[in-house]
This record gives C-alpha cells, sequence and structure tokens, in this order.
C-alpha cells in the first residue's frame, strides 16, 4: 500500500504523526511504501531566524497563552518518545529543507531526513532555513554534505517543489499532517497508532475487494 504523508517540517504534530504512523506499521503485515510530501502551513518569508517562543507570542496573544499551549504538544509528543524543545526552537524559512528532502528522496534517504531535521529543530534548536544547517543535517544521515551544500546553492528542485506546493493545495490538503491511502483514503491529523492501524486495515479490505 502506499501512503502519501503530506507534513510540514516545522509542524510539532508532523513529528507526533510520523511517530504514531511508525508505531501502527510495527503491527501492520502488509508491504507499504511511504511517499514524503512537502506542504507549508506558513509560507510567509521569515526575514532573519528568531526564537520560536517569541514568533508564537506575537502571533498567539502572548506568553501565557502559548506556554499553555505547548505544554500540551509537549506533552503528547513526549508520550510517543519525543523530546520537543520549544526554549530552543528557531523560527525560520523551510522552503530549502523541503527542497533537500525531494533530493535525498532521488537517494532513497528522504524518510531519514526528515526525522533527523524534524530532531534537528525540534530537540536540538538548528535553525533548518540555514543551508550550511541543512547540509550539516544531510550527513548524519549519510549523505554527502558538499552534495547538498551544492544542490542548495544551485536553483536546482527551486520549480519542482513550487509545482508540488501548489499540487497539495489543489487537491484540497489545508492542514497537516495528513495521510492519503492507497492514493484515495485520506486521514488528516495526527491521530493515534490504533486508529491509524484499523484504517490500514480497511483501507486492505476495501482495495482487496475492488480488485
Amino acid at each position: 500500500m502506499e501512503i502519501d504523508i503530506y507534513a510540514d517540517l516545522v509542524c510539532p504534530w508532523c513529528w507526533i504523526g510520523r511517530r504514531r504512523l511508525t508505531q501502527a506499521l510495527a503491527s501492520y503485515e502488509g508491504k507499504v511504501t511511504i511517499r514524503n510530501r512537502p506542504f507549508q502551513l506558513d509560507p510567509s518569508p521569515v526575514p532573519s531566524p528568531r526564537p520560536m517562543l517569541d514568533v508564537l507570542a506575537e502571533k498567539f496573544g502572548g506568553r501565557e497563552q502559548v506556554r499553555q499551549m505547548v505544554d500540551r504538544v509537549v506533552e503528547v509528543g513526549a508520550s510517543v518518545g519525543l523530546d520537543l524543545r520549544y526554549d530552543r526552537m528557531i523560527a525560520a524559512n523551510i522552503f530549502d529543507a523541503h527542497r533537500l528532502t525531494n533530493w535525498a528522496g532521488q537517494q532513497d534517504r528522504d524518510g531519514e531526513l526528515v526525522e533527523a531535521l524534524h530532531r534537528a529543530h525540534f530537540t536540538d534548536g538548528v535553525d533548518i532555513g540555514s543551508r550550511e544547517a541543512l547540509a550539516e543535517v544531510a550527513a548524519t544521515v549519510g549523505l554527502d554534505g558538499d552534495d547538498a551544500r551544492h544542490f542548495l546553492d544551485s536553483e536546482q528542485g527551486v520549480a519542482e517543489l513550487t509545482a508540488e506546493l501548489a499540487a497539495a493545495r489543489q487537491l484540497g490538503v489545508t492542514s497537516v499532517p495528513t495521510f492519503v491511502l492507497a492514493g484515495k483514503y485520506a486521514i488528516t491529523g495526527a491521530q493515534e497508532a490504533d486508529t491509524l492501524l484499523a484504517a490500514l486495515a480497511e483501507v486492505e479490505r476495501r482495495e482487496a475487494a475492488a480488485s
């Protein structure tokens, strides 16, 4: 079964959703192919790297309100083994990070890179809007750091990524994570692992009945 994952690299629920999908797949006996699809919840450019808490406070009405919001996300993340450190996170442009993920996909390393980018952003406080930082993260998953730098400094993949982002909107994707199973069944949100496992079994049943 093919699973398309539409996700934003700086969306905490996307990392949580991926981890829950991994948990579900551990109990699923079918063969699965995962395709990572890019999405930007907020494509507005970030003029310069800024602490994430400052950006969220401006957007959602102050530090106290944001603290309550992020505490819940941190708690849910911890329940699936993720360490979300909002005190370290940096808000930054992530177009290049998505572009690098597509490049890694040409070498069948996009899944590993996505996980490494999530950890770099959410746990380690790395500015994943920095091309140098992106090349360093790429190297941690076995990709060639110099090749990654050359790619990022070129215009390769820009048109393709722009088209993919537009296509996701045209398909009706408005929130992430969105999991599309077998090209036709969409599940939105960081659903529990049991819910995802049940969905996989149901889609498998429907596809078998239709064949």
